[in-house]
Parts: structure tokens; C-alpha cells; sequence
């Protein structure tokens, strides 16, 4: 390994060590291969979210930031550089490991693209003037799905690939995963998300229980609210089914960490449902001692394997 790329995984180590939280203890006890390109892509999505979330930039500015960023991510990928002055050269520093992690994983490249794209997809919704509150961005659950697939479906496909997996359903659960986990951060979101100017359940969901994106926005608990809910939750829950199924296809070194991510957004969803679906009066989530024990039995259990093995 040359010296810029020890020193591009050692930067992405970093980024997951601080910012991962209970994540980067879940994946700490991979083997070293497989660790470092847990950190790489973590650290590639970080700066994707970065990038696209930075309200301090205008929309203009962040939506040119991420043609850079692209521009950045093709050549490392062909294996030149490129800079620009929207993404700085600390962002840049962690390509020549997401590279390496792609190839070494056999990763394909336009996953990582397609994180991009779903970046500008939020930058790309639906306003209406000040009221941005009250344009849902998804007309149907097919867009929805679309977009999921964008921000978290391909995040589990690239992890399968550094994990290790085999079957022909392992793909379609990866992605069935993400979503589940992404339809678990809307609901739980949904008031916070709506401040924002963010109304990501679709539209016709809110009119099939005659709510609105009004009504989320008002934070009214109503009982077409809760069948709402109830109808979304038990959606998540058909994907979280298909999730649990992937683990059979994994290596063992991944399906420690597939059960601890089913069992932290699982346990999320869970919450959602004991306090009735109440998302607004204060965040849904779990104790950090629960989500450190996740973590650490996850790591016991990846370490304990590769002992026996």
C-alpha cells in the first residue's frame, strides 16, 4: 500500500471513529480489509451528505459542488485526480481509498454516482415559495422507493460487496434493507422534516387516510394520523422481513453487522409503535447503552467467529 493510500484510509478511519458513532463498533471487529472499506464508504457518504446538506451554501452553489464532487469521484475512479474550489482538499483525500475499496470489493461504480443523484433529488424537490412545507415531494410510493434506493438501497448493496454474500435474492434484500431503514427515518422525522420544508411520504398515502402535507406540518394526532401510521409501519415491517432474510446469504464476517442494524432501526420502528405513534413530542430513539451493547455484541460476535473459524 503506497503512502497517500495508508494515509486516504487512515483520514476515513478517522471521519467513521468520530462521527459513525455505534455504527463504526459494529463493523471494528471485520478484517482489516473489510474494515478499512467499511470506513471508506462511510466516509464517501458522509461527504455526499455533506456536501448536499450544507444550508449555509445556496442550493446553486451545493447543487455545483456535487458536479465537482462527481467529477472528483470518476477520475479516482480511473485512477487520475481532478480538483475544483467547491470540495475542499480534505474531501478529496479520502478518494484514493473509496477507489481502492471498489476495486478490491469488485464494488460497481455507478452505486456510488447513484448516491449522488439522490443528493440532488433533494436539492432538486418540489417548492412552493415559503411554503415549502406543503408540497409533498412523492406523488406515489414508486417515487418514494426510487428515492430510498437512491439514499440508502445502494448504501446496502455496496456493503454486501465488502462484506461478502452469495444467492440471487441478496441484491433485491439489500435493497429492501435500505428501505426499510429509510421508511424508519421519515416517520420518525416526520415533524423535524416538515419544519424543513420536507414532506417525503407520498402523497397519495396522505390522501388515501385524508391527511395532508398541512396536517404533518400542524403536528395534528388524529385518528386518520394514527391509521396513517399504522399503515406505514406495517409497510416497514414487510421490509424488515425481507431484510432478516439476507443474513443467509452473507459471509459470516457481515451478519453481525446486518443484526445490529436490524436490531437498532428495528428497535426504532418498535418505539415508534409503543408510544402510539407520537413522532413529535420529543425524538424517537434508543437508550445509547442499548445501542453500545448492539454494537459490542456485534463486534463479539465477528471476533469470536473469525477466532473459531
Amino acid at each position: 500500500m503506497t503512502d497517500q493510500l495508508d494515509a486516504a484510509y487512515s483520514r476515513c478511519c478517522r471521519l467513521a471513529r468520530r462521527a459513525a458513532k455505534n455504527f463504526y463498533y459494529s463493523f471494528i471487529g471485520l478484517p482489516a480489509d473489510k474494515y478499512r472499506g467499511m470506513c471508506a464508504l462511510y466516509a464517501y457518504m458522509r461527504v455526499c451528505d455533506d456536501i448536499g446538506d450544507d444550508e449555509s451554501l445556496s442550493v446553486e452553489q451545493r447543487t455545483r459542488d456535487l458536479s465537482c464532487w462527481e467529477d472528483a469521484v470518476r477520475a479516482a475512479f480511473a485512477g487520475k485526480t481532478h480538483s475544483c474550489d467547491g470540495v475542499s482538499a480534505e474531501r478529496l483525500a479520502i478518494l484514493p481509498a473509496v477507489a481502492d475499496t471498489v476495486a478490491r470489493f469488485s464494488i460497481p461504480q455507478h452505486y456510488f454516482f447513484d448516491v449522488i443523484a439522490g443528493m440532488r433529488m433533494d436539492l432538486d424537490a418540489p417548492t412552493n415559495g415559503a411554503d415549502v412545507a406543503l408540497v409533498c415531494r412523492h406523488s406515489t410510493f414508486e417515487e418514494l422507493e426510487r428515492y430510498c434506493y437512491h439514499v440508502a438501497g445502494v448504501v446496502g448493496l455496496c456493503c454486501i460487496h465488502i462484506w461478502g454474500f452469495a444467492g440471487v435474492d441478496a441484491e433485491q434484500r439489500a435493497r429492501d434493507c435500505g428501505l426499510a431503514f429509510q421508511l424508519t427515518n421519515i416517520l420518525r422525522d416526520l415533524g423535524a422534516d416538515a419544519d424543513d420544508g420536507r414532506v417525503y411520504l407520498p402523497s397519495e398515502d396522505l390522501q388515501r387516510f385524508g391527511c395532508s402535507a398541512a396536517t404533518l406540518q400542524q403536528r395534528l394526532r388524529d385518528g386518520s394520523f394514527r391509521q396513517l401510521m399504522q399503515f406505514e409501519v406495517e409497510r416497514a415491517k414487510q421490509y424488515y422481513a425481507s431484510a432478516e432474510k439476507l443474513a443467509a446469504s452473507l459471509s459470516p464476517d457481515g451478519q453481525p453487522i446486518l443484526q445490529a442494524m436490524l436490531r437498532i432501526y428495528g428497535g426504532l420502528l418498535t418505539e415508534i409503535e409503543r408510544r402510539n405513534y407520537d413522532v413529535y413530542s420529543r425524538r424517537v430513539s434508543l437508550p445509547t447503552w442499548r445501542k453500545v451493547l448492539i454494537a459490542a455484541d456485534a463486534c463479539f460476535r465477528q471476533r469470536f467467529r473469525r477466532k473459531a473459524g
